[in-house]
């Protein structure tokens, strides 16, 4: 059984798929299982370049990758950003290239909570404390 919000790479070709509507079954891709992507915190290796830091200025939130700031290089660099209210809704995501800097200004309710998520193309996929 799939789960809505839930991320799945395919270790063959590289797809990334996030499920929408849940479902019984397996998702497959290239004739084999995708992986569910679990989300990484605080706990994990490497988490000063992949933990996303909230931070508020005005009415603006700012989501960042990382207490240091995550490399942004051809092979290598954060593939989205997101912000997802605590009752599961999406309040909005952006996707980054190489050539992007690994951040994301949200405008959102001053007392409404959220939840960030991002995706490295190296290390997965990474969730600030919840």
């Amino acid at each position: 059984m799939t789960e809505r919000m839930a991320i799945y790479k395919c270790n063959v070709c590289g797809n990334i798929v996030e499920i929408i509507n849940p479902g019984a079954g397996c998702l497959v891709c290239c004739g084999v299982p995708m992986e569910k992507m679990s989300e990484k915190s605080n706990d994990e290796v490497a988490q000063e370049k992949h933990m996303p830091v909230i931070s508020y200025e005005g009415e603006y939130k700012t989501i960042r990758v990382g207490s240091i700031p995550h490399p942004m290089e051809e092979k290598h660099y954060i593939m989205f950003i997101e912000a997802i209210s605590n009752d599961g809704r999406y309040l909005t995501r952006k996707y980054l290239t190489p050539n992007d800097e690994p951040i994301m200004d949200v405008k959102i309710n001053s007392n409404e909570d959220f939840n960030a998520r991002e995706y490295c193309n190296i290390h997965g996929l990474w969730v600030s404390d919840k």
